[in-house]
């Protein structure tokens, strides 16, 4: 009987083991999960509305209780199992049992690493002070909800996806929130031109926003909690401070190994999820994925890719063939009365790539134009000048973007032309949309 390692318990391990359990059947498989915390198979990204309020408890974000795993499935599934190496000769996993202190050692026929990512907590003087926090787990949830209580004024730390959805959650549930971002502009991945209307939200919303400026210090109240926030000279008071200023794979631990790594440590995959080393594979967070668009790997850790990367690790390491096709960069997120997406490239990127590239605006409105309950939706389509085959999009309104942007990410997939992607015979009726799409209206603004 194959013995199936999978280093992480959470989206693209599970979905890994799951697979292997379905292909091979219950029983004719041992699989063995190490999860360093507590908690299996819970949505990450749903943590922030749960400090919002619209999820009502934190356990309603777990998929499937470890005891399902174990007594369902058959899968060996540990918990505060901390993987502190892997011998590839050998075919070893090395680690903690966090629970007894003791060091454990596992074979495997098949090895996944499925470890995710961590959060990035900036080395400056006060991140150790009570109050700090970081958001990336259950756990950091509910001490951070515990810590909420008779607090007024927040200040949030990165201005980019969670960033923004924390803002949302503490300015919904009566915060004075302080966002800063030493980017010039929020949510980077954006054009300048479309995320002034976010910056343009925080202002009608009362967000407090300072960008282009970097935290240097936090200071510290003699009770030990954080009581400010420096940014050089210029100082605000603070009740809470969270950091969300990005993830870096979790990886540290396969330094020794001769696993091809990127510059900023996530794990080179091939379209079956496959590594250099013979028998061990990678997924999620602390993997690249194919970036169909761009034509190169890229890191782009989101809960869709990993689940999809999870499903092909688990299917191969079954014996079975399935390959990755790749990402266009798709993302979406609420951020008070709007939201945001973007998919493929950015003019910006584009430009940097020394992509022959030019774009599109277009303001139109979420249905038809003559309703009154009507809603404003800005478009920008980036599209190359030489062949004009779409090369990216960004949407911001509030209502109607998620369809809109799934449709041009389905476009991008298949390498469509401003031209056919106007030819496209999407829904009509006036309760839902214009006889033109604003979409379509953007791409007959190309000539």
């Amino acid at each position: 009987m194959k013995r199936y390692v999978i280093i992480g318990g959470d989206a693209a391990g599970m979905s890994a083991a799951m697979q292997i359990v379905r292909r091979k059947g219950p029983g004719n498989a041992q699989i063995t999960t190490l999860e360093r915390g507590t908690i299996y198979s819970y949505a990450q990204c749903g943590l922030p509305y749960v400090i919002e309020g619209s999820v009502l408890h934190p356990d309603d974000l777990i998929a499937r209780s470890i005891e399902t795993f174990r007594e369902e499935y058959g899968i060996d599934a540990r918990t505060e199992h901390e993987v502190k190496n892997v011998d590839t000769q050998n075919q070893e996993v090395h680690g903690i049992d966090r629970k007894s202190d003791q060091p454990f050692t596992i074979t495997y026929d098949k090895l996944l690493i499925a470890s995710g990512a961590d959060p990035i907590l900036p080395p400056l003087p006060g991140t150790d002070a009570e109050g700090v926090h970081t958001l990336k787990t259950i756990p950091d949830l509910k001490q951070l909800r515990k810590d909420m209580h008779e607090r007024h004024h927040l200040t949030i730390v990165g201005g980019g996806y969670v960033g923004l959805e924390l803002a949302e959650a503490f300015k919904t549930r009566g915060f004075n929130v302080l966002l800063i971002d030493r980017n010039k502009q929020l949510a980077k991945v954006f054009d300048p031109d479309m995320a002034e209307l976010l910056q343009e939200e925080t202002k009608d919303q009362g967000i407090d926003v300072r960008l282009g400026k970097s935290v240097t210090e936090l200071k510290t109240a003699n009770s030990g909690r954080v009581s400010a926030v420096c940014m050089g000279e210029e100082q605000q008071n603070t009740d809470l401070v969270v950091f969300a200023t990005g993830i870096k794979p979790n990886t540290s631990f396969l330094e020794t190994t001769d696993i091809m790594l990127s510059e900023k440590g996530a794990i080179n995959v091939n379209a079956q999820m496959q590594t250099n080393v013979k028998d061990v594979y990678a997924a999620g967070d602390c993997a690249l994925q194919y970036h169909r668009i761009k034509e190169q790997d890229d890191y782009l850790p989101l809960g869709t890719h990993a689940n999809k990367q999870g499903r092909i690790a688990g299917t191969n390491m079954s014996g079975e063939k399935k390959y990755f096709q790749g990402v266009v960069g798709t993302a979406i997120f609420r951020f008070l009365r709007l939201t945001a997406a973007r998919t493929g490239l950015s003019k910006k990127e584009a430009e940097n790539m020394g992509l022959p590239a030019d774009s599109v605006y277009y303001k139109g409105t979420d249905i038809a134009g003559y309703f009154n309950d009507k809603k404003p939706i800005h478009i920008k389509l980036v599209y190359r000048t030489d062949n004009q085959l779409l090369l990216g999009s960004q949407v911001i309104g509030e209502s109607g973007v998620d369809k809109r942007i799934d449709v041009l990410a389905t476009a991008l997939y298949h390498n469509m032309s401003i031209d056919e992607f106007e030819n496209l015979d999407l829904s009509y009726a006036p309760p839902y949309n214009g006889v033109w799409d604003p979409m379509q209206q953007a791409a007959r603004r190309v000539r």
